[in-house]
């Protein structure tokens, strides 16, 4: 009987491990679920923060030295691209004053070939009249030929009907000869208008041809006065452009083709936009001071860069 008793014990106890064990690995694993599932909560949440923030231009750098050498990188990135503004709004100024004047030139260039077109329409238009006039000629004289021919005729008819005939074929010949004359003034009318109307355009052609020469000697003394500059200007560019990360830099260039007065980088003034004049909020005015990441306006697209890291920059180049 105590053999049995103690074999029962032996087995309950068997019997509370193995329920012990299981229960234990139970919480094991359910706290392994809730961990990961908290985990995957966690980089949900992340995401969607990430995907609620306001569309910025970043550029990622290599925390190498920490995060001060990632703040020196980005403000020398700012700082570049300002530069380079700087630079490429000089030469949109020298453009500008150039500008003007080509298109002014291939305006005159067309109206001068317009004329000279219209000139040589309207001699193309004489000629032909002249030609209409030679053919009126020729039918006057054949008339002519042709009243002389029947009045010869008249003399040996034999009886008036025959005479009668031959009469109205000398009337009709001669009406040839009036509708004849009426057409070679009224060709020789338009030949004289056309004639003057030609001269004028003449005049005009020679205005045409002076104001050009004018404007051209211009356009060669301001390209002979800005080339060299220009040609400076753009040498200092390429040489900021190496500094800046291509994607940055195609970015800056989209955002100069679309701007109206070629500002792709601007700081902001009085709390707003310096190229919009858009309100720009605190929050988003002091991730623009701690330049931590290249931010752009929301409503124009320009990048920002902070005023003082712009006067700091010019107190040191002052120095």
């Amino acid at each position: 009987m105590a053999t049995k008793k103690v074999a029962n014990d032996e087995e309950v106890a068997k019997t509370t491990s193995k329920t012990a064990k299981k229960t234990t690995a139970k919480k094991t694993e359910t706290k392994k679920s809730t961990a990961k599932k908290s985990a995957e909560e966690e980089v949900a949440k992340k995401a969607v923060s990430k995907k609620n923030q306001p569309e910025v231009i970043e550029t990622h750098i290599e925390e190498q030295n920490g995060e001060s050498a990632e703040d020196i990188t980005i403000a020398q990135k700012l700082l570049s691209l300002y530069n380079l503004q700087q630079i490429m709004s000089q030469i949109d100024r020298i453009r500008v004053i150039r500008g003007e004047l080509p298109d002014e030139i291939r305006d005159l260039e067309d109206a001068h070939e317009g004329m000279q077109t219209r000139i040589n329409k309207y001699n193309e238009d004489i000629d032909n009249l002249n030609a209409k006039i030679a053919g009126e000629n020729t039918k006057t004289q054949e008339a002519i030929a042709a009243i002389k021919r029947y009045e010869e005729q008249q003399d040996n008819v034999r009886n008036n009907r025959e005479y009668e005939s031959l009469s109205k074929e000398i009337e009709f010949q001669k009406l040839e000869i009036q509708v004849a004359e009426k057409h070679k003034v009224k060709f020789q009318a338009e030949i004289a208008a056309k004639a003057e109307e030609i001269e004028t355009f003449k005049e005009k052609l020679k205005e045409y041809e002076e104001i050009l020469e004018q404007k051209k000697s211009e356009l060669d003394d301001i390209i002979a006065d800005t080339e060299k500059e220009e040609k400076e200007l753009l040498a200092k560019a390429d040489v900021l452009k190496v500094k800046v990360d291509e994607r940055l830099l195609t970015a800056f260039e989209r955002i100069r083709h679309n701007a109206r007065n070629g500002l792709a980088i601007v700081q902001i003034e009085r709390d707003a936009c310096g190229g919009c004049f858009s309100t720009i909020p605190p929050q988003r005015q002091l991730d623009i001071r701690l330049h931590k990441k290249i931010i752009v306006c929301e409503a124009c697209g320009r990048i920002f860069i902070d005023k003082q890291l712009v006067e700091e920059q010019a107190e040191n180049q002052a120095e």
